[in-house]
């Protein structure tokens, strides 16, 4: 279906809805349900008032069953019709005059992609490859976030595989090589885990001077309920040899990257030892649902305490190497990068810093004075949230209550009541130590790249 913007204008005298049969018959024919007959589908119209002209916007497989529809508008008046797409279109395309992108792979389309995420109420970062945050305000509520709500982080096209033929293949240094169809993963014993997800670059807008890549403000962080086969059952069904050192996944998501000629999976690897993985989940469900194809329908990895770049979506492929992998995603990207005497320091990204957020009051709101409640979340991947503490103003940092049991790789809720006399401006205050015993920085240290921004949060509430 094409997208077109119609114009019809008469003279006055011609003016259909002159005579009320004449004005029903318009409506008739501008139904819904007409329109659906002849193949249209209408999605807005509007009378331009004192001008007596109309404007519609149409869906059609062409420009001349369109006209075919609306040939009795061609006989009072002129009739324009003009090719047209949807903002989300033009932004993902990056240009009004632009074609969107296409992919090579069968892949979700990125304008229908983009305006789903947006009726979910998630806030667009980019439109493709599409990157939406969670807003604030929307992580109230309970543990878990809804999945349309969760945010997303993409690198290329979004891949929709065919379940019915979908297989993830373990091979590399391995006693037995295998291949697994989707119902066999799901016949699998399985276990769910209450996971947060973040971006490593969650917080990089807020870097000064600013960093390289997108652009995200704090909402690139969501929590989910997870369920799958547990990672170390598929590891020993096939047999790890001594010389295997790492565990590399693969995506199906594929595209061009900076100094790469050809195009690139989506790919990165974990130590073989690393305990994380012991936790690590080869996930089909989300909140109890089947996975969306925004995250990774049908099969994910979803590693708890890690940043969310090693939770590979669309999962296809795991393979056991023994040299160390330099993959663009693994040794170009995702490494902290400092300045230091001279001399550039880099850093792997590994597991989530500690942080904290506060998520109440509203801040577009005004507080009334009196008693008030901050409300937000916290987590760290190295280990559960120890204390949480709260400043109002000037004030001493004050311990929050920690609302639910304090995990390993999930946030969990905190709260603080305090009472507020005066009118004004007051800046609020959150940070958080885990049972590590790291604490959030007054002030992240800045890199190229913008990653690990956990700086403690500040947020300004006008008291009334």
């Amino acid at each position: 279906m094409a997208r077109f913007v119609v114009r019809h204008a008469h003279p006055p005298e011609r003016c259909s809805a002159r005579d009320p049969y004449e004005g029903a018959k318009l409506l008739n024919r501008l139904s819904r349900g007409n329109a659906a007959r002849f193949g249209v589908q209408i999605h807005g119209e509007a009378v331009v008032k004192g001008e007596h002209t109309l404007y519609l916007i149409a869906e059609a497989a062409d420009e001349s069953q369109l006209r075919r529809f609306l040939a009795p508008f061609e006989e009072t008046g002129s009739l324009d019709i003009f090719p047209a797409s949807t903002c989300a279109t033009v932004a993902a395309s990056g240009s009004c005059g632009a074609a969107v992108p296409v992919s090579e792979i069968a892949a979700l389309d990125p304008q229908d992609a983009c305006e789903q995420a947006i009726a979910g109420g998630l806030v667009v970062q980019r439109a493709h490859p599409l990157n939406c945050e969670t807003s604030i305000p929307a992580l109230i509520g309970g543990l878990v976030m809804p999945n349309a709500r969760f945010y997303l982080r993409n690198h290329f096209h979004m891949p929709t595989l065919d379940p019915e033929t979908y297989r993830l293949s373990v091979g590399g240094l391995v006693e037995r090589e295998l291949s697994f169809s989707l119902h066999e993963l799901r016949e699998m014993r399985s276990q769910s885990r209450i996971v947060t997800l973040e971006c490593a670059g969650n917080g990089r807008a807020l870097f000064d001077p600013p960093a390289e890549g997108e652009k995200w403000d704090l909402g690139a962080v969501s929590t989910a309920e997870w369920t799958g086969v547990p990672l170390r059952e598929v590891l020993a069904r096939a047999g790890l040899l001594k010389t295997a050192r790492e565990v590399l996944f693969r995506g199906a998501d594929r595209g061009a990257v900076e100094g790469r000629a050809d195009p690139i999976h989506f790919e990165r690897s974990l130590p073989i030892d690393d305990p994380n993985l012991d936790e690590a989940l080869l996930a089909y469900a989300m909140n109890g649902e089947a996975l969306s194809v925004p995250h990774g329908f049908p099969l994910r990895l979803v590693v708890p305490g890690w940043y969310a770049v090693t939770s590979i979506k669309w999962l296809t492929e795991i393979a056991l190497i023994q040299e160390p992998f330099r993959g663009f995603f693994q040794a170009d990207r995702y490494h902290y990068e400092w300045n230091r005497e001279g001399r550039v320091v880099s850093e792997p990204v590994e597991l989530q810093r500690v942080r904290a957020l506060i998520t109440e009051p509203n801040l577009d709101q005004p507080v009334p004075r009196g008693d008030l409640t901050i409300r937000g979340v916290a987590w760290s991947g190295a280990a559960g949230i120890a204390q949480l503490e709260v400043r109002v103003g000037e004030g001493d940092w004050q311990a929050a209550r920690i609302a639910s049991a304090p995990m390993r790789g999930s946030w969990c809720w905190w709260e603080l009541m305090t009472h507020l006399d005066q009118p004004g401006v007051v800046t609020i205050s959150a940070r958080a130590t885990d049972l590590a015993g790291a604490t959030q920085p007054e002030r992240a240290e800045w890199n190229r790249l913008g990653y690990g921004n956990n700086s403690i949060q500040r947020v300004s509430i006008r008291v009334i």
